[in-house]
């Protein structure tokens, strides 16, 4: 699998900020997903959303193969397709793809996902989602960015252009997930395999009748206020 990468852009805004990030750690994108922080401890939690079920043969989600996983653009590109290819015919929240795509990242962020429940619901436009059985595919482009941080041996940085489109079984169509992800890359020494470490995220809102535009929240295409 080769990683399409766009042309050379300027810094933007947004990924500048999520650019300063970069050395000191950057947010945990499952809180984003959520949209909210913890309630107070006077408040009852929410029961956490439970698990998918597993996938059946008419399961419509990434299968990759022929990743190579020396190219830091590759991987962070397969991690992107597998956490945003959601079948809602099977899974119950975006948190089932953001673990099935635990192959592509650090021990300690895959722990991380697998443990983590969602609080609430997956947002109206999953709903939209699930009422037609729709799956998600999404075109990942690897951009170029002034400013971004070099590569070195065991680190590296992505910028992902994520554009999803939802596919239901009754023949309807959607909008996807949509958004920009910037990754981080290590390995353990040259030559070892990358894996994705820590995520931003930046989701694209499309209004009724309008263009999208950036907002930070939740990445996987949902009603951050809903969640």
């Amino acid at each position: 699998m080769t990683a399409h990468r766009g042309p050379l852009r300027p810094l933007s805004t947004a990924l500048a900020a999520l650019v300063l990030l970069a050395g000191c750690g950057l947010p945990d994108q499952r809180q984003d997903r959520e949209g909210s922080t913890p309630a107070p401890a006077s408040v009852a939690p929410k029961a956490p959303v439970p698990p998918g079920r597993p996938l059946g043969p008419g399961a419509r989600v990434p299968r990759l193969t022929g990743v190579d996983e020396r190219d830091p653009g590759e991987v962070a590109t397969a991690w992107a397709r597998t956490a945003y290819g959601h079948d809602t015919a099977y899974d119950t929240s975006p948190q089932d793809a953001q673990v099935r795509a635990a192959r592509w990242l650090t021990g300690r962020r895959a722990a991380a996902e697998r443990e983590h429940r969602p609080a609430s619901g997956p947002g109206t436009r999953w709903d939209e989602w699930a009422r037609h059985r729709a799956w998600t595919t999404v075109e990942v482009t690897d951009e170029l960015v002034d400013h971004a941080p070099a590569d070195s041996g065991t680190t590296a940085h992505r910028w992902l252009v994520v554009n999803g489109t939802a596919h239901g079984r009754d023949e309807w169509k959607g909008p996807g997930p949509r958004l920009h992800a910037y990754v981080k890359l290590v390995r353990s020494s040259a030559g070892a395999p990358w894996r994705v470490d820590d995520v931003a995220v930046v989701e694209a809102v499309t209004p009724p009748g309008g263009s999208a535009r950036p907002r930070a929240g939740g990445p996987d295409g949902s009603d951050a206020s809903a969640q």
